[in-house]
């Protein structure tokens, strides 16, 4: 098969830093560097080289592209080869893409991989319901070839045993095909793990520019120790495998030429391996003190010499919580000890550190009152933000399998969301995600950390019932759109903060304490947006800045009735 261009196509959930093809640029680059594309002529010898285009096409859904405007460019590049990388998010879009490109390339040969396909590669050679197109020429599918596993070896012996004209009509491979990292049952294409030094980086060859995302995703590793019952991860290797330092090393230094200045460390459990994090934390303290980054770790593994690491740069931990019920993580093979949890939190706090959690609704053996629980629980350690997240039961996981045992009723199609379980009704769990916008939008988006826990003292309330009161607020303001909103500014998110406080002080009967309140979320918030985006802002303030931000503010009553009132005007600026 003659091939001179290879298209592949991602679609990403929405337009940010930390949303860029990495996966798919993986494969191009790989692709780029191991293709050879002779031509034979008719008496056997070998013609020159012909190069192959490679291009990587990316869209994301925060723009609203829709199926017809996709395959429109896709199309434009006229490739004998289009690649989807396919997520639980895409699935749909990128199908009725994949049809569209059939109907207009017929003989053009159209490949899935990515995690999707991964977890369940027969159920892209079965009937879409979802697509568009009616012609009844069509197949089932509109993909050629799948491709589990990590694909950089894979699609590439794949694509090489098509321009060499190995690739039988029925989708098998001819004798004398060659695929050592492969195996392959006829359509589907198996990749196993390849050495991670074999491996091409897209960033230093370019294929893919950091610039044009403004950040990067960073893969220091792949595998993962844990099998959490939930994750792709609960059926895998068990093994953790690392990129050459060499590499790494390379990397860093182009994202310091290039000016990235936010960079996501792809590492499941960054800090599994104690002597290699904290050397790559010297090195990145070293080297790259200008650049935040973003780490996944596991709280368990935290001690003082890490955290110490940790805090010689600028960073942020996201740690997976998940649920603070002993038992309901028991059932996801994921272990939980609450007081050494609460202690090793205690460490992060101490060092000023920034830090998240993870934590998940709908979980086997969880309850609405569970789930709340596990909220007061968690803001109650003074989090930055937390990431809240209805289960989903993907196929190819330990839970997967388990459904039907755990009483897990879920959506078969993506994203997999459960419906209900024996102990958590479908009207729960929409209570749940109500509660779960309410609290993103007003701690996470919001920046409440600096005060939250002061005010909630203040009102004699817990987390959970403040942000039920937030959610009924929005309904009476009309403005229960914002709820699902990821790009709100902060000044309006903050806007709604000081109506919705000043209301419930009034509710409490405590408007005395209204000025104060308002002028320490107004500070605050000055200077998170200060910080993240340089945003200078002149306030109003009824008490000096200097009291607002000292320790005495953490008790408002206290304040209030020792620090005098009066009219101050402060500028927040750097400098």
């Amino acid at each position: 098969m003659q091939i001179s261009s290879i298209t592949l196509c991602s679609l990403l959930v929405e337009k940010s830093p930390q949303a860029l093809p990495l996966g798919a640029a993986c494969i191009a680059s790989y692709l780029k560097a191991h293709l050879k594309n002779d031509s034979v002529d008719g008496i056997g010898s070998t013609q020159a080289e012909s190069k192959i285009d490679v291009a990587l096409c990316d869209f994301n859904l925060e723009e609203n592209p829709d199926s017809d405007s996709i395959a429109k460019e896709l199309l434009a590049r006229k490739s004998q080869v289009y690649l989807f990388s396919v997520f639980v998010w895409n699935r749909k879009v990128l199908t009725q893409v994949a049809y569209k490109i059939r109907e207009s390339i017929p003989n053009a040969v159209i490949i899935a991989g990515g995690p999707e396909v991964t977890a369940n590669p027969q159920s892209f050679f079965s009937a879409d319901t979802s697509r568009d197109i009616k012609e009844k020429s069509l197949e089932a599918t509109p993909f050629d070839f799948v491709v589990s596993g990590e694909g950089e070896v894979a699609i590439t012996e794949l694509v090489q045993n098509l321009i060499d004209d190995k690739i039988l009509s029925d989708g098998s491979m001819s004798a004398d095909a060659t695929a050592p990292d492969t195996t392959i049952t006829q359509r589907i294409f198996y990749g196993h793990r390849t050495p991670l030094e074999k491996l091409t980086s897209p960033y230093l060859d370019g294929t893919l520019n950091a610039k044009k995302y403004e950040g990067a995703l960073w893969e220091l590793a792949r595998g993962c120790p844990f099998k959490c019952s939930y994750c792709y991860e609960s059926k895998g290797e068990k093994t953790v495998e690392y990129f050459p330092q060499e590499r790494i090393f390379k990397e860093l230094d182009y994202f310091k030429k290039n000016g990235i200045n936010q960079i996501w460390v792809l590492d499941p459990t960054y800090n599994a391996n104690k002597k290699r994090a904290v050397e790559m934390l010297d090195y990145i303290a070293k080297k790259a003190r200008e650049i935040f980054f973003h780490f996944e770790c596991r709280a368990e593994f935290l001690d003082k010499e890490l955290v110490r690491a940790f805090s010689k740069i600028d960073c942020c931990l996201q740690i997976g919580l998940q649920s603070a019920d002993e038992s309901v993580l028991k059932l996801v093979n994921r272990p939980f000890n609450r007081k050494n949890f609460v202690q090793k939190i205690a460490l992060l706090n101490d060092a000023g550190l920034i830090f998240g959690f993870d934590l998940i609704y709908g979980l086997p053996g969880d309850t609405l009152h569970g789930f709340e629980q596990s909220i007061n629980f968690a803001l109650g350690l003074y989090p930055n933000h937390l990431e809240l997240f209805r289960l989903s039961v993907l196929p190819g996981t330990d839970l997967f399998d388990r459904a039907s045992e755990l009483h897990l009723n879920f959506n078969p199609n993506p994203p997999y969301n459960v419906i209900c379980t024996d102990k958590f009704s479908s009207s729960d769990l929409e209570k749940a995600e109500r509660l779960s916008k309410a609290c993103n939008l007003f701690y996470s988006q919001g920046r409440a950390v600096p005060w939250f826990n002061s005010l909630l003292h203040l009102l004699k309330i817990q987390a959970v019932p403040f942000f039920y009161k937030f959610a009924d607020f929005l309904v009476g303001c009309g403005k229960t759109d914002i709820l699902d909103s990821y790009c709100i500014k902060h000044k309006e998110i903050e806007q709604l903060q000081l109506q919705f406080v000043r209301s419930l002080l009034k509710e409490k009967q405590l408007e005395k304490y209204t000025d104060l309140v308002c002028d320490i979320i107004l500070l605050n918030g000055a200077y998170s947006r200060l910080y993240s985006d340089g945003e200078k802002t002149t306030l109003k303030l009824h008490y000096h800045p200097d009291d607002l931000l000292s320790e005495y503010a953490q008790d408002i009553r206290y304040f209030f009735q020792n620090v005098k009132k009066s009219s101050f005007s402060f500028k927040v600026e750097k400098g």
